[in-house]
């Protein structure tokens, strides 16, 4: 997607994000939002008497079609005279605009698998099941098939940041950068860096660190020819996780990351068999989180998906190095692996956001696993009650839904250290936005036009009675991409549902 500047455009309607983990659920009513050539927020009106919503979503700037109020908004801001696009959110009070989803973690490579893991836990899911699949990347039409779909099927679902894992294969790494680019997907792309013999299988694994090295300087030299200030696609660095690499490979990786100030991404406390494995492959080691930062692979800059087995020390080492957390319920629940203690990590003031990790988890949807968070977070309660914790303490393990929908956007870009730009509605951000429709139930009962119609608008119901954080609440346990009608990424369309 070219970066050249575009039209100037207004967004007008409802606006809905959630600032920050304090603020709760914040609501802009009847608000006009312009967007610049750029694609940032250049001003926020909220609550304009007397604004028009277009009914057919987008008109041009021309002044005799643009209602009074809207016209005012464009004169007080110094762009009256100008040719503008307006779309809005409907006049039926079933839409809204939200910030864009940002995914933490997932991995492109493996979505062909997804719905895949039988009985198995995370050790032997990766021999079974995702080495094999992941060992066919060498081969760019399969790429091609697998990474296409997607980056079309993680925008369709509102996400527009994504953090991938792709696989060892340099070439396919740099088709799916550019397929991110393609469709404008704004998105971290990670070679899979794997070059242990004990861990990895023959059929599946780097020659040598220096080789591993070597690739991943290769795909960080394509994509930033391709997007030179990142805009749109950066490299990250990428470690499958610490018992798939030598040490000299992780040593390796951490000294690129800081020559070339790389972001980083890998896993960490996924699975109590994998936390043993690494115990006893790195012995010196006093704990998981130690190893990364012995490797200087702990930094500002650093996602780690997982922690669900953190002991205290480990929080309080990621906390002083400023790394993130991706929660990742779906795969955690799917695998097995445990219920990830949210809440005590954020108590420790670490930034946490949220991740589909298909295949592991069984969806590409990032409001399917924020309802999955705030799902296990209510079965970690109960857990916490049953095992002694009082009933205050038990009762903080919940995540709200606000919370949820905070980790699900600007908590995630936090932790990719994007959240001045993207992830909530502020002048100077971009706009990286989804506008969600919900369906409103007739008076008379039945579908609107006597078809399907109702289903094709998605399942959450709405009856006339609910304030728009309880449409929000149900957006969030029972929709879906149906729900989602328009996805821009720094103001440019994306993706439309017809």
């Amino acid at each position: 997607m070219s970066p050249s500047p575009q039209k100037k455009q207004i967004f007008t309607g409802t606006l809905i994000h959630v600032p920050s983990l304090s603020t709760g659920i914040s609501v802009l009513q009847n608000a006009v939002v312009g967007v610049d050539e750029c694609g940032a927020i250049a001003f926020i009106e909220r609550d304009v008497e007397g604004l028009y919503d277009c009914e057919e979503d987008t008109v041009s700037g021309d002044e005799e079609r643009l209602a009074g109020a809207v016209r005012d908004v464009l004169v007080k801001n110094g762009w009256d005279g100008l040719d503008v696009d307006v779309v809005g959110s409907g006049r039926d009070g079933m839409g809204w605009w939200g910030p864009g989803f940002v995914d933490t973690h997932t991995h492109a490579s493996q979505l062909p698998n997804t719905g895949l893991f039988g009985a198995t836990t995370l050790l032997d899911w990766l021999k079974t099941y995702t080495f094999p699949l992941e060992s066919r990347y060498s081969s760019l039409s399969h790429a091609r098939r697998v990474y296409d779909r997607a980056v079309t099927s993680t925008l369709s679902h509102g996400t527009t940041t994504c953090a991938y894992y792709a696989t060892i294969h340099p070439e396919s790494t740099n088709l799916l950068a550019d397929i991110c680019l393609e469709k404008g997907q704004r998105a971290f792309v990670g070679k899979v860096c794997m070059d242990c013999k004990e861990t990895c299988p023959d059929y599946y694994r780097e020659v040598s660190a220096q080789a591993s090295l070597e690739d991943t300087k290769a795909v960080m030299q394509h994509i930033r020819s391709k997007d030179p200030q990142g805009e749109f696609v950066q490299p990250i660095i990428t470690p499958r996780f610490a018992p798939s690499c030598t040490k000299e490979a992780l040593a390796a990786l951490g000294q690129l990351a800081e020559d070339e100030s790389l972001p980083i991404q890998t896993h960490i406390s996924e699975n109590k068999g994998e936390v043993a494995l690494v115990e006893q492959m790195f012995p010196n080691s006093t704990s998981y989180a130690n190893v990364y930062d012995s490797f200087h692979l702990l930094t500002p800059r650093t996602v780690l998906a997982h922690a669900i087995h953190l002991d205290q020390t480990e929080m309080e080492l990621i906390k002083r190095r400023g790394s993130g957390i991706s929660h990742c319920p779906l795969s955690n629940t799917s695998l097995g692996s445990g219920i990830c203690p949210v809440r005590r990590i954020l108590d420790h003031g670490i930034n946490v956001g949220v991740g589909t990790d298909f295949s592991g988890g069984g969806s590409c949807s990032i409001l399917t696993a924020a309802r999955e968070a705030s799902g296990v977070s209510r079965l970690l309660s109960n857990f916490e009650q049953g095992s002694g914790k009082s009933e205050e303490e038990s009762e903080r393990m919940k995540l709200s839904v606000a919370e949820c929908l905070f980790l699900a956007t600007r908590g995630g870009a936090t932790c990719l250290g994007l959240e001045k730009r993207v992830g909530a509605f502020e002048v100077g951000m971009e706009w990286d936005a989804q506008l969600v429709r919900l369906e409103s139930v007739p008076e008379e009962g039945g579908v609107d036009d006597g078809g399907d119609k109702g289903m094709d608008e998605g399942i959450v119901y709405c009856w006339g009675t609910e304030s728009s954080e309880e449409k929000v609440a149900k957006w969030m346990y029972c929709g879906d991409d149906r729900n989602t009608r328009k996805v821009y990424v720094k103001g440019r369309l994306v993706h439309e549902r017809s």
